[in-house]
């Protein structure tokens, strides 16, 4: 299902910046940030997919339902893509987007952000809810699986920015409403199989909502933040196996924001009812995702950068030599590089690397998530590096050439580098992070954690809209052109400095991760709940070791768990 979806969705962000410049005649730097806009609305609604998923109705509902949203956007763009009445008649600018072209506009991107990020917040939970963490066979095929799913991801999306792309871009851009049918279909198809899947799925019921949870702790933390601390954590209030009624897996006591331990102090006399005293695990779970927050925050550079690929690059790609002999390659597909390099870098990766790291780190997944992620945030800084001097290079022979002869511009297989080097720090990054807010999350809360990855890609393409414009808008007062970094054509601006300025960014914001990453604790579990509000020992450098510490913890716990069940069998 990720493969078809993917086919159309990565089509679109690779391409749709040319459909908005070209065919419905908007600004280069307006077009950008309709995409980048588009891009990061889609990725931020995935948080309500997450939370309806992990609240209201089951993640595999909510995947269908979401997914009949995205197929109505889908129908809307290929009627506007077919129908001229439809569309706006070239003024030059985005202003002249008016009337009802601008209204069947406007409403088939909001649905097709809503119902795209909706399936991205339920999803890969649904996948992931498959395997039993408990099992250790399944546990490590939870590890496999994330890999497994940005492989289909990968693959959808190589089909995409080839076959979709040329026909849509085919016949002087004429051809568009072809490629959204082509996507269309292909969805349609994806969410068929999904749904006949059903017999087969294991479907997790939805729980009581996170954010109630979330508030239940601050206003009782805040309510007892007079009372003095309890000696030792375990007199803090935990619900034992017997009175829970709830088959969450408990989690012990940690040390970090001690504050909020006071949400489980139960004063004397009083009654253990909500909004007056919380269990050590629901204190916990808001430890977790207060310690994901400075992660999430660190990713966020990185997706700035992934969108100047999708944007920029893609224009950049308009303006070199695209001819393969005979054949004229669309500038969108150009991004079939590092999608082909990953498609082979994944089974390599998985079948080969893995094995071998595990047995010098004895980790499960041979690097630890935060290890991998920052691999992806040092690469994506290379990779905005080799961008700027790309585009130095092109700029200097597309300027020796007035009569802009395509045969001799620079190949448009220069940007390979560019965009290799940054697929192989998404393949790092993006499984790194999925993997790690699933296996973080409270069991309550894993369809909204995922969606802190999308988060964190949306706030990335919102950052690109705003270092755009604010670029823009500061170098046109102090520049003797009067023209801002960005604006007009590839030839008079300087998308170089932009680049430069991207890459120094990334190389400071990979320390402030280093930071955090050094000082996250992974999430502790016990299912021994006699010893639940016991301090459980963390190591404190989760990125620089390797996690051999926190694998000896999980395999003594497990241990525990199988002794407790033979005991009670």
């Amino acid at each position: 299902m990720v493969a078809l979806e993917n086919m159309g969705f990565v089509a679109n962000m690779v391409s749709l910046v040319l459909y908005f410049w070209l065919k419905l005649h908007f600004e280069l730097s307006d077009a950008a940030n309709t995409l980048t806009n588009l891009m990061g609305s889609a990725f931020l609604l995935s948080v309500i997919g997450g939370f309806i998923s992990d609240t209201y109705i089951n993640r595999f509902h909510t995947c269908l339902i979401f997914g009949t949203v995205e197929i109505l956007a889908l129908v809307l763009m290929t009627i506007q893509a077919h129908d001229e009445k439809l569309q706006p008649v070239p003024r030059g600018k985005s202003s002249g987007m008016t009337g009802r072209p601008a209204v069947m506009f406007y409403a088939s991107l909001c649905l097709l952000a809503l119902g795209s990020g909706g399936v991205r917040g339920a999803l890969p939970a649904l996948g992931a809810d498959q395997f039993d963490k408990k099992d250790p066979k399944e546990a490590k095929g939870l590890a496999s699986y994330f890999n497994w799913l940005l492989l289909g991801s990968v693959s959808g999306a190589l089909i995409g920015v080839t076959v979709i792309v040329y026909i849509s871009t085919n016949k002087n851009n004429n051809n568009w409403w072809k490629g959204f049918l082509i996507t269309l279909v292909s969805t349609v198809v994806g969410f068929i199989i999904l749904a006949i899947g059903k017999p087969f799925y294991r479907i997790q019921v939805p729980g009581e909502s996170p954010l109630v949870r979330i508030a239940q702790v601050i206003v009782v933390a805040i309510k007892n933040r007079k009372l003095p601390p309890p000696e030792s954590p375990s007199e803090l209030y935990e619900i034992n196996e017997k009175e829970s009624a709830s088959t969450d897996d408990k989690i012990a006591h940690t040390e970090q924001f001690r504050s909020l331990d006071k949400a489980a102090i139960l004063p004397k006399d009083a009654e253990p009812l909500p909004w007056k005293v919380c269990t050590v695990t629901q204190v916990e779970e808001v430890k977790v995702l207060t310690r994901m927050l400075p992660i999430i925050a660190s990713t966020i550079i990185m997706n700035t950068c992934l969108a100047q690929l999708q944007t920029f690059s893609v224009q950049q790609g308009n303006a070199m030599n695209r001819y393969l002999g005979s054949f004229e390659v669309p500038a969108a597909s150009i991004p079939f590089i590092p999608l082909l390099f990953m498609i082979i870098l994944i089974p390599v990766y998985e079948l080969t690397f893995v094995p071998f790291a595990r047995k010098i780190t004895k980790h499960p997944t041979g690097i630890s998530q935060l290890q991998r992620i920052g691999v992806g945030l040092v690469l994506s800084a290379i990779s905005m590096a080799v961008a700027a001097i790309v585009e130095v290079k092109r700029k200097q022979k597309s300027l020796k050439n007035p009569l802009k002869d395509p045969s001799k511009d620079i190949s448009l297989f220069w940007l390979s580098f560019q965009y290799g080097i940054f697929g192989i720090a998404d393949m790092f990054t993006l499984v790194g992070l999925l993997e790690f807010f699933y296996k973080e999350a409270p069991s309550g809360m894993r369809s909204l954690s995922t969606s802190f990855t999308w988060i964190s890609l949306s706030f990335g393409y919102f950052l690109s809209t705003i270092f755009v414009d604010t670029i823009n808008a500061v170098t046109k007062k102090i520049t003797p052109s009067k023209q801002g970094w960005l604006q007009g054509y590839l030839d008079e601006n300087n998308l170089n400095l932009f680049y430069w300025f991207l890459a120094i960014l990334s190389v400071l914001n990979f320390f402030n991760y280093l930071y955090w990453a050094t000082w996250y604790k992974y999430k502790p579990e016990d299912t021994n709940v006699s010893t639940m509000a016991k301090s459980v020992s963390i190591s404190g450098v989760p990125f620089l070791n390797t996690a051999a510490e926190h694998t000896e913890e999980t395999d003594r716990q497990n241990a525990e768990h199988t002794e407790e069940t033979d005991r009670k069998d």
